[in-house]
């Protein structure tokens, strides 16, 4: 499977280093019908080869990716890191603050409408996923059926909660539905870049979405832990499980494959931002 597109401006750190070809004045030495000593030129051609091998060398360890020593998901998770704010990530994150949800959760005024807003969407697109995984024929998709990171029934679970409260349980939105039929469509034609989605939806959650989780309920739910922030099982097993099934399948991806799958990362924080934004809302 290949991809036509460019690597866009805000990763250009990606595109493929070039090594300029070495070259070498004009001497005498590479002249044959001059050379007055046969070893003369025998030591040249050595040199002249360890040269080529030592560019060769250098080249390849210039197209090295960001993390690619280490697989497929730590270039995943380096894409990722650049594109957080530097008060998200203070050591990695390069990203200006613009959008209001890019504010240090501390700043936030949520409100108990606007997150059951954000956790019905969620459901939506956990769903969503979960749907196309476990429907799914395809073997890229089967790697990841049942890896315990599945959040659609724990979110179930907490609107039922918010229904017993007495609170109205909205309609997803526009955002919601629109992601939610983006994946859809990734799933079917593109799934490298369905996988970026997946990656960065379902460890985001698990980081940065925990901590956000923990601040809105200490604002507005009296500290209620959700069961959207629990896992059955030790978290960070399950995590390193699925770390190793998506290096298990950038394997069998060409380097433009990956290149794709890593581009496809500004538009998945894209559609995760709107989502989150409607806790504010």
């Amino acid at each position: 499977m290949a991809y036509s597109a460019p690597i866009s401006p805000s990763l250009s750190f990606f595109k493929n280093p070039q090594l300029t070809r070495l070259s070498f004045p004009f001497s005498p030495l590479y002249s044959r019908p001059r050379v007055q000593n046969p070893s003369l030129l025998t030591k040249n051609k050595t040199w002249s080869s360890s040269v080529v091998v030592a560019a060769t060398a250098a080249e390849k360890q210039k197209k090295r990716y960001p993390g690619e020593s280490k697989g497929f998901v730590e270039e995943m998770r380096f894409v990722a890191m650049r594109l957080h704010t530097k008060e998200q990530a203070p050591k990695e994150g390069e990203k200006e603050t613009k959008a209001p949800e890019e504010r240090p959760v501390a700043k936030w005024e949520p409100t108990v409408e606007g997150y059951l807003r954000f956790l019905v969407d969620s459901k939506l697109v956990y769903d969503t996923l979960e749907g196309i995984i476990h429907q799914s024929t395809f073997p890229t998709y089967a790697e990841f059926k049942n890896t315990g990171l599945e959040r659609a029934e724990k979110l179930d679970t907490d609107l039922k909660w918010f229904k017993e409260q007495g609170y109205e349980i909205p309609e997803p939105t526009d955002t919601g539905k629109k992601y939610s039929q983006y994946l859809k469509d990734l799933a079917d034609k593109d799934p490298p870049s369905f996988i970026c989605h997946f990656y960065n939806i379902y460890f985001a959650h698990s980081a940065g979405g925990r901590m956000i989780g923990r601040k809105v309920a200490e604002r507005i739910l009296d500290n209620r832990e959700l069961e959207f922030y629990k896992w059955d099982g030790d978290l960070s097993g399950l995590l390193q499980n699925v770390r190793e099934k998506l290096n298990k399948v950038a394997e069998e991806w060409t380097r433009e494959e990956k290149n794709h799958c890593l581009e496809e990362t500004e538009k998945s924080f894209k559609y995760s931002g709107e989502i989150l934004r409607l806790i504010l809302s």
